[in-house]
């Protein structure tokens, strides 16, 4: 999830750089969706293993 969230963000500072707005603001908001999804599922994981120890 993370390599994609990073794909997307390299995606879009290229296109930023090429003058391609659009695809730069739309693989931007890929990119930042798919990181904040990635921290929810990174955070439930740690939660899920901090109780399967005790």
């Amino acid at each position: 999830m993370l390599g994609y969230a990073l794909l997307f963000f390299i995606v879009a500072l290229i296109a930023g750089v090429l003058g391609f707005t659009g695809i730069a603001g739309a693989s931007a908001g890929i990119a930042k969706i798919l990181f904040v999804i990635f921290l929810v599922l990174f955070a439930i994981s740690m939660v899920f293993r901090l109780f399967r120890r005790v």
